[in-house]
């Protein structure tokens, strides 16, 4: 079954990611491609809808952030895209405010993970904003500081407002900070589309047959063919690494008649009784995490 692209677009605000979206989408449409957009704002009123023409299917997340107060509203509207769509690729433009992991976790909820292959998340960077960033309060100098070391790719954006020696400072900086990510200069996130395309597909590899990769988080899709014995998922939740952040889907244990929803953040599991059937799907995030093991130690229970 042919999955769904997703592309995650973060960055400060302000810092040029609405339009490098409608970059995108102009040579999506260029290549045939079936495009969607999910677009999340703070407020209650969209300020950069309009920017996306009339015939691309859109969806806005209002009032609040996908990464925390407005998950399940998220998840509605991206099951609506691909029921109503079926689009090839979609694009999440984020809040300034959002922070990747969550952002991450909020798409791949274990409803439909199975139909969504996340390509990468780029972040656009204003160049200017980060060599101020010490004039900013410590929690979004920390966030910049997270949406660079997450990203597939990074445009350091505003570069005609930079010295050749800002510039080479602020490449060197992003770049200590996610060494393994692709940075770029641009103004007006102007780039070569297909240059992007290219470097965020070639950090997408699936190493085994469920699993969604990017550069440093990675994202793994487990389904259950048969219920399972709660003292042995116990004993596989203490063994888990640390840099596990999140767990969240639906396991049935042999004595129930009903799945359960389980969640797991940083460490603290948490079960919830359902009252019908579900998808028994686990969406596991992590960093640096063996998921052939974790496959292989799922498929033992």
């Amino acid at each position: 079954m042919k999955k769904t692209e997703v592309f995650i677009l973060s960055g400060f605000l302000g810092s040029g990611k609405t339009t490098l979206l409608k970059r995108l989408l102009t040579h999506e449409k260029e290549e045939g491609r079936k495009v969607a957009v999910l677009m999340n704002e703070f407020g209650d009123i969209s300020i950069d809808s309009n920017e996306v023409e009339a015939d691309v299917p859109l969806k806005e997340l209002l009032g609040g952030c996908v990464c925390c107060t407005i998950q399940d509203k998220l998840e509605g509207q991206l099951q609506s895209l691909l029921i109503e769509e079926k689009p090839d690729v979609i694009y999440l433009e984020t809040t300034g405010a959002a922070h990747p992991v969550e952002t991450m976790d909020s798409i791949l909820s274990p409803i439909f993970a199975d139909k969504l292959l996340l390509k990468g998340i780029i972040t656009v960077m204003d160049g200017k904003l980060w060599l101020e960033r010490s004039k900013m309060s410590p929690a979004v100098g920390q966030l910049l500081i997270e949406q660079i070391r997450h990203a597939n790719m990074i445009l350091i954006n505003k570069q005609d407002q930079l010295t050749e020696a800002e510039k080479l400072k602020v490449t060197f900086e992003l770049q200590s900070i996610n060494p393994k990510a692709f940075a770029i200069l641009t103004s007006y996130s102007k780039l070569p589309v297909q240059k992007l395309k290219d470097m965020t597909m070639q950090f997408a590899k699936e190493t085994v047959k469920t699993t969604i990769q990017t550069l440093q988080l990675s994202s793994f899709v487990y389904h259950f063919k048969h219920t399972i014995a709660s003292d042995k998922f116990e004993a596989f939740l203490k063994e888990l690494p640390d840099t596990i952040y999140r767990i969240k889907g639906y396991v049935q244990f042999h004595q129930n008649h009903y799945p359960d929803l389980f969640q797991y953040s940083y460490g603290m599991p948490l079960m919830m009784r359902e009252d019908m059937k579900m998808p028994l799907n686990l969406v596991f995030i992590g960093e640096n995490i063996d998921w052939q093991h974790i496959k292989e130690q799922l498929d033992n229970l």
